[in-house]
């Protein structure tokens, strides 16, 4: 007499018992919200440093050129009549100038330095900028320069300039101070997460990795393919 085997059969009718289908297979859930998670915040940190360089620089060229203009106006009694005379922003404060050059090289010293050296340049770029719009403003209603002007001109130290008048140079200068600090404040914010200066091709002291090909000078390709490993195919061996 025959025997029938009672293996199991799935069933597949229209009552078919939905736990005893096969195996789930496993579904890569595609819209998970952290799957976009690890890009934020490259782009957000992208995005600050582009905004921070473009107001550095632009507030530095800002300063730079409205303290080459004339700030003030003014007039000197010579005899009978009246001598014009005109003060510049570099004649007025020389300080923003020299504070949006301090600046300049801050924004650039920020990535070539990392951790708290980061936020101690950061920190001397957003005081540099302050210091620009301070002295700016204050310079706005200076009349030394006009009066040191008019005793040197008309050569009685107790000269002093008439209808003094001021031009809007020395709040053009004040706003692009201004930009250098916000800069300033970005780095501060967000600088810990911009990229550094890369050390790839900087000399390492240590030994070389195990297993590194050797580099034949005379070789055009070995030291193309050096380059591409990221080594120095200058480095004394």
């Amino acid at each position: 007499m025959g025997y029938v085997s009672a293996a199991s059969v799935p069933h597949t009718g229209p009552h078919a018992d939905p736990d005893s289908a096969a195996p789930d297979t496993a579904v890569p859930d595609t819209a998970a919200p952290d799957s976009a998670a690890p890009g934020a915040a490259p782009a957000g940190s992208r995005r600050s440093l582009a905004v921070a360089l473009f107001l550095g620089a632009v507030g530095a060229a800002v300063v730079l050129l409205a303290s080459g203009q004339v700030w003030a106006e003014g007039r000197a009694p010579v005899g009978g009549g009246a001598l014009p005379l005109q003060a510049e922003g570099g004649d007025v404060t020389g300080l923003p100038t020299a504070l949006a050059v301090v600046g300049l090289a801050a924004l650039v010293a920020v990535f070539a330095v990392r951790g708290a050296g980061r936020l101690l340049v950061a920190a001397l770029l957003a005081l540099s900028g302050a210091g620009a719009a301070v002295a700016a403003a204050l310079g706005a209603a200076d009349r030394s320069a006009l009066d040191e002007e008019a005793a040197r001109t008309t050569g009685d130290t107790a000269a002093t300039v008439q209808a003094l008048t001021h031009t809007g140079w020395p709040y053009v200068t004040a706003a692009g101070g201004a930009l250098i600090l916000l800069a300033g404040l970005l780095a501060l914010r967000y600088g810990k997460c911009w990229p550094a200066m890369s050390g790839r091709y900087e000399r390492d002291a240590g030994p070389r990795a195990r297993g590194a090909a050797a580099v034949d000078p005379d070789r055009p390709e070995d030291l193309w393919k050096a380059l591409d490993r990221g080594e120095d195919p200058t480095q004394d061996r």
